[in-house]
C-alpha cells in the first residue's frame, strides 16, 4: 500500500502551493503580516538573573547619589530610556524536566500513542491532568496564540467578525434542535443548583443562530454575516488518545455565516475554504480537501481538511488519476473507480482531521427564526454554514508529520521562538565568547525587529554544548547559533543549525543577520 501512495500522493498534491525551504517574508495570502514585539508581560518572565545583571542592565548602582539617582528617574517621565530589554533565557523559561518523565502506569500518562504525544511530553511542552485534558506550558500557549493569529488573518481578510460565546449553554436551546438527545453520552453535561440542565459546549450552531435571531433590524445589506470564536471546547470521549490530537478539552476557532440565498451560502462556502487552503500553505502543511459526511451537525454539504498521515484515524480514498479525494463514509465500501474523471482507480489512505466545513441551509435558522428583511422589506430566513479547525489538533498534527523520532519541528511560523543562541560552557577555552553572545542577542532584536521577542539565550553554560544542542534539538528552535572559538577569530564565524532542514552552516555577523532577516513571524 505503502509504495502506491508514495506515486499517488504528489498527483493529489501538485495543486497545492509550495514553499521555499526558507520562510519568505510575504505571502500569496491576503492576510496582513504583523511583527512581533516586546510585551511588558513577557518580559516578567525573563528577566535575568544576578549573574547576568551587569551585562543586561543599565541601572545605577549603589555608588550613585541622591541627586544623581533623582535625576535619572525624572529624566525618565521625559524621554524614552535607551536600556536594552533584557534578554530571554533559557534558565527562565518555565518548563520543569520533572514535568517530561511521567511514570508510564499512571492514570496521567495513558498511552504514548503516537509521535506528537511522546514529543511534547518529553520536551515539557504539555503535561497530563485529567485523561484527555492538559496543561499548555508557556512554549506551547506561545504557539497556539501565534496560530490563532494567523487564523485571525485569514478569517478577517474573507469578512470574519471574532466574538465570544459561553461555553456554558442551556440544554433548552439544544432540545429545540433536538441534538440533545442526538449528541448523546458526548455532551458534557451538569445541572445548576435549580436543577436546569446545561452542557458543555461542543459546538455552536445553537447558540449563535439564537443571537442572530435577537437583532430584529438585521437587513440584507448587512449580509454575509461571518461570526467567529477561538475558544475552549468539551466533548465526553469515551477513550481520549494520541494526546492533543483526540482529547475531552481543546482549542477550537469555529465559524458560522448568514447569507440572503442558497448560492451566496456557497459563496460563502467556497471563500471560507479557499482561506484554510491558504492558511494550510501559510504553514508549509500539505492539506487535501475531502468530501465528507455531515454527521450530527447537519446540512447538504461538508468537506474535511486532512493532513495525511499514518496514525490517522480517518480512512481517506484517493484517485490516483486526478485530485478527487473523499472520506470512505461518503463511498460506497466497494468503490474502486473515480467518480469524478471515471478512469482513475481509488486507493485508501489515512488522515488526521484539522479542518471541517458545512453548508446547513435553513437548518438551524428555521427553528431559532434567524430571518433578515430582504430586499421587498419582507422577513427572510437566512442560509447558514458552518466552518470548524481545530486549533490544538492542528498544532499536535504538525509535530506529527514533520518532526523527527528525537526532536520537534515546527511550521515556521509556530515555533514558540524563533533563535537559540549558545554561548560556550563555562571555564572553556572560548569561555570568553560569551559576552559576544549576549552581544548577538542584543543586535538580533535590535537590527532585526521581527525577531524581538523571539531570541533565547541558552544561558545554562554550567552545561556542555552538546547537551545543550540536544534540548535545542529536542524543543525545535528553528534556528540555533552557536557562539565558540569560530567568533574570536579575526573574520567571527558563527555556527548556525537549521533545525527544519538539518543544513549546517558558518556564517559571518553579516550573513547570519541576511539569513535571519529572511525569517517570517506573525
Amino acid at each position: 500500500m505503502e509504495p502506491i501512495m508514495n506515486q499517488i500522493w504528489p498527483r493529489v498534491l501538485q495543486h497545492l502551493p509550495r514553499l521555499s525551504v526558507l520562510p519568505r517574508q510575504t505571502h500569496s495570502g491576503c492576510a496582513v503580516k504583523t511583527a512581533i514585539t516586546a510585551s511588558p508581560a513577557s518580559n516578567t518572565h525573563t528577566r535575568p538573573t544576578s549573574t547576568h545583571t551587569s551585562s543586561t542592565h543599565t541601572r545605577p548602582t549603589s555608588t550613585h547619589t541622591a541627586s544623581s539617582t533623582h535625576t535619572h528617574t525624572s529624566s525618565t517621565h521625559t524621554r524614552p530610556t535607551s536600556r536594552r530589554p533584557p534578554a530571554l533565557l533559557v534558565s527562565r523559561l518555565y518548563q520543569p524536566s520533572n514535568l517530561r518523565d511521567v511514570g508510564p502506569d499512571t492514570r496521567l500518562q495513558g498511552e504514548l500513542t503516537c509521535k506528537s504525544q511522546r514529543l511534547m511530553q518529553q520536551a515539557g511542552l504539555i503535561h497530563p491532568s485529567n485523561p484527555g485534558c492538559y496543561y499548555y506550558l508557556p512554549a506551547t500557549v506561545r504557539a497556539m496564540e501565534k496560530l490563532m493569529r494567523v487564523i485571525d488573518q485569514e478569517m478577517q481578510c474573507i469578512g470574519g467578525q471574532k466574538l465570544d460565546m459561553p461555553s456554558l449553554c442551556s440544554a433548552e436551546l439544544w432540545k429545540a434542535s433536538d441534538r440533545w438527545d442526538l449528541m448523546g453520552k458526548e455532551l458534557l453535561r451538569l445541572k445548576d443548583r435549580h436543577g436546569a440542565d446545561y452542557c458543555l459546549a461542543p459546538t455552536h450552531e445553537e447558540a449563535v443562530t439564537t443571537l442572530v435571531a435577537h437583532q430584529t433590524t438585521l437587513s440584507y445589506r448587512q449580509l454575509p454575516l461571518l461570526l467567529y470564536q477561538i475558544t475552549r471546547k468539551f466533548r465526553d470521549e469515551p477513550k481520549p488518545k494520541y494526546g492533543l490530537l483526540r482529547g475531552r478539552e481543546f482549542y477550537m476557532k469555529d465559524m458560522y455565516s448568514f447569507d440572503v440565498s442558497e448560492a451566496a451560502a456557497h459563496q460563502t462556502y467556497e471563500s471560507v475554504c479557499e482561506a484554510y487552503t491558504r492558511l494550510f500553505s501559510r504553514l508549509g502543511l500539505r492539506c487535501v480537501q475531502v468530501q465528507a459526511d455531515a454527521g450530527n451537525i447537519g446540512g447538504t454539504l461538508s468537506h474535511e481538511f486532512q493532513l495525511p498521515a499514518e496514525i490517522g484515524e480517518d480512512r481517506l480514498l484517493v484517485c490516483g488519476n486526478c485530485s478527487f479525494s473523499a472520506n470512505v463514509e461518503t463511498m460506497t465500501s466497494d468503490a474502486t473507480d473515480c467518480p469524478k474523471c471515471n478512469t482513475g482507480t481509488l486507493v485508501e489512505s489515512k488522515g488526521i482531521e484539522v479542518g471541517h466545513t458545512f453548508y446547513l441551509g435553513k437548518k438551524y435558522s428555521q427553528i431559532f427564526n434567524a430571518t433578515f428583511s430582504n430586499a421587498q422589506n419582507k422577513p427572510s430566513v437566512a442560509e447558514m454554514g458552518c466552518y470548524g479547525l481545530g486549533v490544538t489538533r492542528i498544532l499536535a498534527a504538525a509535530i506529527e508529520v514533520l518532526s523527527t523520532e528525537e526532536g520537534i519541528r515546527w511550521p515556521g511560523l509556530l515555533a514558540p521562538y524563533q533563535v537559540c543562541v549558545l554561548p560556550p560552557k563555562k571555564g572553556s577555552k572560548s569561555d570568553e565568547a560569551t559576552v559576544l553572545a549576549e552581544e548577538l542577542v542584543s543586535t538580533l532584536g535590535e537590527t532585526l525587529p521581527r525577531l524581538r521577542g523571539e531570541v533565547v539565550l541558552d544561558d545554562r553554560t554550567q552545561m556542555t554544548i552538546g547537551k545543550r544542542l540536544k534540548d535545542a534539538n529536542r524543543l525545535g528552535y528553528p534556528y540555533v547559533v552557536v557562539v565558540g572559538k569560530g567568533a574570536l577569530e579575526e573574520m567571527p564565524k558563527f555556527e548556525v543549525i537549521c533545525q527544519q532542514t538539518g543544513e549546517t552552516m558558518f556564517l559571518s555577523k553579516e550573513g547570519l543577520l541576511d539569513l535571519l532577516g529572511r525569517v517570517e513571524t506573525v
